[in-house]
């Protein structure tokens, strides 16, 4: 069995047996991976607070070849994220973000800018007049990097190019904006406002940022921005986050 050695930030952890876990990790060069840590649940346990929930670690795998269980054989603790243990709120975006990791990836497909901007996001959620923005930008990083962003200038069905200057049909099972001749009949439509969609377009670019915007998107309130892009994930999943509704706005 080849060894692995990777950083990565726990994402979920279930107690198997009487002493071992089977953790969820995030890793930066492997992807999602799950693995048996044997002894995880003991006092004395081989790991020293290597698993820790939302945790970043330096971590050892022994890859198996079927599709059982890898096996976790080191886990050293790296980086905890003070504000998670001193702020509920916090916390909760912190379960939002391990919701969307688990939940949006696949198996061992790994994407080192998504596990970055995870990480740099835990470090910064303790700011509360930040941290609705953090979470947002978390979003629309996880949608760009897994190809899951939506069309914000053509038309989702046909091509074509659309005028986003006023108010613009939005469609969730499409994949974004539509043209005037494509909105008929189309399910699942939502009125947008150009201000929103600059907000999107502008946020999700790698290296924008808020201030980006112009002053008549950034004086729009950002809860329109996250109920938005909220419900192009929740389509995607086929179910609204768990951890939604302790999030606020």
């Amino acid at each position: 069995m080849p060894a692995n050695r990777s950083l990565a930030l726990v994402v979920r952890t279930v107690e198997v047996f009487e002493t071992s876990l089977v953790v969820t990790l995030f890793t930066r060069e492997l992807g999602k991976v799950a693995a048996l840590a044997k002894g995880g649940r003991r006092l004395k346990s081989p790991f020293q607070g290597g698993l820790d929930l939302l945790g970043v670690s330096d971590i050892v795998l022994l890859s198996k070849a079927s599709e059982s269980l890898d096996l976790l054989t080191e886990a050293v603790s790296l980086e905890r994220f003070a504000c998670l243990r001193r702020d509920l709120a916090a916390l909760y975006a912190g379960y939002y973000i391990a919701e969307l990791l688990t939940d949006l990836t696949d198996y061992h497909d790994p994407h080192p800018k998504l596990f970055d901007a995870a990480r740099t996001t835990l470090r910064h959620l303790g700011d509360p007049e930040l941290r609705t923005r953090r979470v947002l930008r978390f979003e629309l990083a996880c949608l760009r990097e897994l190809g899951l962003m939506p069309a914000l200038d053509q038309c989702a069905h046909c091509g074509a190019p659309v005028d986003t200057q006023g108010d613009v049909a939005f469609g969730l099972a499409t994949g974004g904006v539509l043209c005037s001749f494509c909105r008929p009949g189309q399910p699942h439509v939502t009125t947008l406002s150009s201000t929103t969609l600059e907000a999107i377009r502008i946020l999700a670019s790698p290296g924008r940022a808020w201030r980006d915007l112009s002053l008549e998107s950034r004086g729009s309130r950002v809860g329109n921005v996250r109920q938005t892009v909220g419900a192009v994930i929740s389509h995607v999943l086929g179910h609204r986050p768990k951890v939604w509704p302790y999030l606020g706005e």
